[in-house]
């Protein structure tokens, strides 16, 4: 099983092919169908479920809910039309710099 950013790619680009298909018969396609503040609106759900496991669970508990979480994320990504290259690179080009230095240094 692949350790790097070669599952998450392959994940998104299930989770992009998924993009009309039929939402009877996938979550995924459901998601799609019932827009993006749905999309939205579940990624911020994930995101309160891991911190809830983060702080009362167990360490296999937070996996399960930080791969939730990951997924909400890439179908948001793949509504947005946001490929995790365009992430990658970005992440790239804050390596090396201060967090603190690179928020004082958006436009605000």
């Amino acid at each position: 099983m692949p350790c790097d950013s070669t599952i998450v790619e392959q994940l998104y680009q299930t989770i992009a092919g998924r993009k009309g298909a039929d939402p009877t018969t996938s979550y995924t396609a459901k998601l799609f169908s019932r827009g993006r503040s749905k999309i939205a609106q579940k990624l911020g759900e994930e995101s309160v479920e891991t911190v809830i496991a983060a702080l009362t669970e167990t360490p296999a508990h937070v996996v399960s809910e930080s791969a939730d979480l990951l997924y909400h994320l890439l179908v948001l990504w793949a509504d947005c039309g946001v490929q995790p290259a365009d992430v990658w690179a970005e992440l790239d080009r804050r390596r090396g710099t201060s967090g603190i230095a690179e928020k004082n240094a958006r436009t605000k």
